[in-house]
């Protein structure tokens, strides 16, 4: 991890948003940080999807990766939901509950995020 950390920081980071197999826009704020924008219509786990994706098809981490979400609950109205790649960074009784599978952290594998999140998603088109 500490190397990706020492690339990153080595790169400009992407000016550009992504958007994920679900539709919504993710973009990297700092060297562990993702931020997906808001959307009200999106359920929790939307936003791990995004954030998921953006992770490995942008940032090119493996599926083993954690990640953490780092904005606490409840956020503000309109406000992204910021996810961190850094256990350093979670928002303390932010993450989600997965029924006894994986550690009690908070976080999730990016594979188990795109696999269980993004499930029921078709990739997104402009309209």
């Amino acid at each position: 991890m500490r190397l990706f950390s020492l690339a990153v920081l080595l790169f400009p980071l992407p000016a550009m948003a992504f958007t994920a197999v679900n539709g919504m826009t993710a973009r990297q704020i700092s060297p562990t940080e993702i931020a997906v924008d808001n959307d009200l219509r999106r359920i929790e786990t939307q936003y791990w999807c995004a954030a998921a994706d953006f992770a490995q098809r942008v940032l090119g981490l493996p599926g083993k990766t954690r990640i953490w979400r780092a904005t606490a609950k409840p956020r503000q109205a309109g406000e992204a939901i910021i996810f961190t790649l850094d256990p350093q960074n979670k928002a303390a009784k932010a993450g989600l509950s997965h029924f006894g599978s994986g550690p009690r952290d908070g976080s999730v594998s990016l594979a188990m995020a795109a696999q269980n999140y993004c499930l029921n998603e078709f990739p997104f088109f402009d309209r």
